[in-house]
């Protein structure tokens, strides 16, 4: 063979190596990437969120649990807010729906107007899993996680009575949520036919702060006998302590929560909340969550969960975490 030929087949070896081993590469590119893509992308999974408002830390303590779950599964969560709107709401529910998420987790702004918000899941096929509060069209959903809230305003009821053998109430409530009504339902119903109580004002706060506080600096004003408030949540009940503080109200008044807040628990610790009625969040996201999973892999699961909820007062506040939920 002569020198040229040996040249022009080394130049050809050489050629073809180089294409072996950048054909190698990608090679090696591709399975790498169709193994993520298994992994990552062809079972990735999306899940809606909307909440009545995140302007409550219960609402971001249950859909942070939901979202650590999620996203430890590789899967994403889309969390929305529609700050107490019922209309925003349902328009949330069907972008959501547009999307094509795998299962909407629902806390109602309005138990009854989220209908058609509701029907547009249905009709699509997306699963919904309510969380804390219920919704009126309930076959319109796969699932109802809530606290026990009708117990949760009798534990105040009793409370109350053991301490004050009759007493003037304000009630602090949120009409549109079932939850809500519960919770002072409960409580009425344990006062109901002892004739030491009685119910002399009421405001709808929708379970706020800073809806509750100018209510109440109302109410002191029209009254100067208020023995106790009773309020759906603690954010109404912590409403309600500003109010007092702001009118410099004297009169000794016992006020009571629902939820169980690290910020309410401190109140009661400190003597300026008489008491609240725990729930549990991280339980509802986990209880959520789960059903969530079991429904994708087509098991059965229960149409409704509720949970216990747990009387705090100055005599067991050293048995909770005051820090945490």
């Amino acid at each position: 063979m002569d020198k040229n030929k040996i040249l022009s087949w080394k130049k050809r070896a050489g050629i073809c190596i180089i294409i072996a081993f950048f054909g190698l590469i990608i090679a090696i590119y591709m399975k790498t990437y169709f193994c993520y893509a298994q992994k990552y992308q062809k079972h990735k999974r999306v899940f809606g969120a909307t909440y009545m408002t995140m302007n409550n830390q219960f609402y971001k303590v249950i859909n942070n649990e939901i979202k650590l779950q999620v996203e430890e599964n590789g899967d994403h969560l889309i969390a929305l807010d529609p700050a107490l709107d019922s209309e925003k709401q349902n328009e949330q529910i069907k972008y959501l729906v547009k999307k094509k998420v795998d299962v909407i987790f629902l806390n109602p702004v309005d138990w009854k107007k989220v209908k058609p918000g509701l029907k547009a899941a249905k009709k699509a096929g997306i699963p919904v899993i309510v969380i804390d509060t219920p919704v009126y069209d309930e076959d319109l959903v796969d699932m109802t996680i809530v606290s026990d809230n009708y117990q949760a305003g009798v534990q105040c009821a009793q409370d109350m009575m053991k301490k004050r053998k009759g007493a003037n109430i304000v009630l602090l409530t949120h009409k549109t949520t079932k939850s809500g009504e519960d919770r002072i339902q409960g409580f009425l119903d344990t006062i109901e036919g002892h004739d030491g109580y009685r119910i002399i004002d009421s405001a709808d706060t929708e379970g706020q702060i800073e809806r509750s506080l100018p209510k109440v600096e109302d109410i002191v004003e029209k009254h100067d006998d208020i023995d106790v408030i009773m309020a759906l949540n603690d954010p109404a009940a912590m409403g309600a302590l500003a109010a007092l503080d702001s009118k410099n109200y004297n009169r000794d008044v016992l006020v009571y929560g629902v939820d169980g807040s690290p910020e309410a628990k401190k109140l009661i610790e400190e003597g300026l909340m008489t008491g609240t009625s725990a729930q549990f969040p991280k339980q509802m996201a986990d209880t959520a969550i789960e059903a969530a999973y079991q429904l994708m892999e087509g098991k059965a699961i229960p149409k409704t969960k509720e949970i216990s909820v747990e009387m705090i007062t100055k005599t067991n506040i050293s048995q909770f975490d005051i820090n945490r939920w």
